[in-house]
Order: structure tokens, then C-alpha cells, then sequence
């Protein structure tokens, strides 16, 4: 099975706003490939935040292509194979919201996340960030630049592969206790609003969204509350982090939205399957083959 490591770069707070991708391939133990492209994405919005993060330009991608002739040739890859990403939730929703927003086929995905990896294999107070976890591990990289950060989630991966003498991305998964999240896709359907929950959507489950609550655990074990919230700009996920308190959309709701339940405390995954209902996508949860 293929195996590699997924990392985008997004020009806002939209998850249809990539505007760079770094991608890597891992087999026989190693990185064997590397891909890293820029992306025009369809609103040439960037945001001052973003662009403090990553460095990237507007005019750095005025004559790039989109998310769909950028992304069309790694698709096979990515649907038959294992997908890793360092806080998987936000990657993997960056790529099913720019399939979407581009008019694209969302592919089943197979993913795993290297955070949750580094947690149970390298702990540290400090926490789990890539940049962290590269530098306990003394692997060299050029963080915020997608190709490099890609390559750095790989080569995490490798680390506790050897670790834990594990023979292979799955068997690591197993040995840790950590479950395959798989994502099952949907038809070509462009979305107007990938970056969060329509009242559409709501309106379809009054009764059922009126009562959506769980439990989220955390970067550093704390325990977390989302709820469904009626708001007067519409319906929407509101986290008690930090960031959902200043009225973000944390990294806490971006994963309930894409069905990842890697987090979850609460015992209502029914109600993620739910939400991912209300959102018109199908995602579960199985523990690794």
C-alpha cells in the first residue's frame, strides 16, 4: 500500500484556501519521493496571519494552477493509499473542501495522525508540534514551507516506526492503539460553504442538532466542550478553548467536521457520524488493518 505524507498551506481562515501542498512518499523504510507545488486558490484572499506564517505571496501565485490540476495527478495515490499529516483534521479538510470547492469527486481517504503518534511515542511537556517533535528527533526542515513540513511528518513516522520495531505504518498503528480514521468520499459537488456548517444542513436535523455537544481532549490533555450554538450570523460549532472562546473555528470543531474522533472524549461518536450527515459527507472511524 502506498504511504505518504500530506501537508497544505492555506491563504485564510477557509479550508478551501490552499495555496501551497507538500507531499511524501515512504517505502522500504525511507522518504523515497518529494513533491511540493503552489496553488492559486480561487479567492486571491490572503490573510496578514497567514502569510506571516508560511511567507507566501499573492503574486507568488497569480500564474499558479488550482487545487484541481494540482492535486488530479497524486489523487490515485491518495485514495488507495494511507494518508499522514501532522494534525491530520486540518489536512485532510483542506483537501476534501478544495475537491469540493473545485468541482471534484472527494475519494475515500485512509489517514493517520502524527501528532497523536508523537504523543504516545515521544511525549515531551512541551508538547507535540512538528517543529518540536523534528527537534527532539534532530530531523532537519524548513518549517512552513508544505513540501518540507511533509517530509518532516515522514520521517516522525519513520522515527517511531524504528521506535517501536514496527514493519510498517499500519503495524506502528496497532502497536500504539491509535485507529485508521477512514473517510469515506462522495460525486463531484461544488460547495459554497466548506468552511463550516450551513443552516441548510441544520435545518435538515432540528431536533438532533439542537442537542450536538462533545468532549475533546486537548494538545496537552485538557478537556475541551463543543456545542451546537443557534448564533445571529447562523448555526454553528462553539469550543471552549481558547481560540473558540475569541470565536475561532479551533482546531476542536475542524476535526468534528471531518469526522475525525482521535480527540474525542465524550461518548458520542453516533453524533459525529451525525454531524458528518448534516455536513453531506459519511465518515468513520475503524481501527488499523
Amino acid at each position: 500500500m502506498t504511504v505518504l505524507a500530506l501537508d497544505f498551506e492555506t491563504a485564510n481562515e477557509r479550508r478551501d484556501s490552499a495555496c501551497a501542498v507538500g507531499l511524501a512518499w515512504i517505502a522500504d523504510g525511507r522518504v523515497i519521493r518529494r513533491e511540493s507545488h503552489l496553488i492559486r486558490p480561487p479567492e486571491m484572499r490572503f490573510a496578514p496571519g497567514n502569510i506571516r506564517v508560511h511567507g507566501i505571496l499573492p503574486a507568488n501565485v497569480a500564474d499558479k494552477p488550482g487545487f484541481g490540476a494540482v492535486m488530479a495527478p497524486y489523487l490515485d495515490d491518495l485514495a488507495r493509499g494511507l494518508i499522514l499529516a501532522h494534525n491530520a483534521s486540518f489536512d485532510i479538510g483542506v483537501l476534501r473542501a478544495g475537491l469540493a470547492r473545485a468541482g471534484l469527486p472527494v475519494p475515500d481517504l485512509s489517514y493517520l495522525c502524527t501528532v497523536q503518534v508523537a504523543r504516545r511515542v515521544f511525549p515531551a511537556p512541551e508538547g507535540c508540534g512538528l517543529g518540536k517533535v523534528a527537534r527532539r528527533l534532530g530531523i532537519r526542515f524548513e518549517h512552513h514551507d508544505a513540501g518540507e513540513d511533509a517530509y518532516a511528518c515522514a520521517e516522525i513516522a519513520l522515527a517511531a516506526m524504528r521506535e517501536r520495531e514496527a514493519a510498517d505504518v499500519h503495524g506502528l498503528a496497532a502497536a500504539i492503539g491509535l485507529p485508521i480514521t477512514r473517510a469515506m468520499g462522495g460525486p463531484a459537488r461544488p460547495s459554497r460553504d466548506p468552511g463550516g456548517i450551513s443552516g441548510r444542513a441544520m435545518a435538515a436535523f432540528p431536533a438532533a442538532s439542537a442537542a450536538l455537544s462533545f468532549t475533546m481532549r486537548g494538545s496537552t490533555g485538557n478537556r475541551y466542550h463543543v456545542a451546537f450554538e443557534e448564533r445571529p450570523g447562523g448555526p454553528q460549532l462553539r469550543c471552549t478553548c481558547t481560540a473558540g472562546r475569541y470565536g475561532m473555528r479551533c482546531r476542536h470543531v475542524k476535526a468534528l467536521e471531518v469526522g475525525d474522533i482521535t480527540d474525542l472524549l465524550s461518548d458520542n461518536a453516533s453524533d459525529v457520524a451525525l454531524l458528518a450527515r448534516m455536513l453531506g459527507t459519511r465518515v468513520r472511524a475503524v481501527g488499523a488493518a
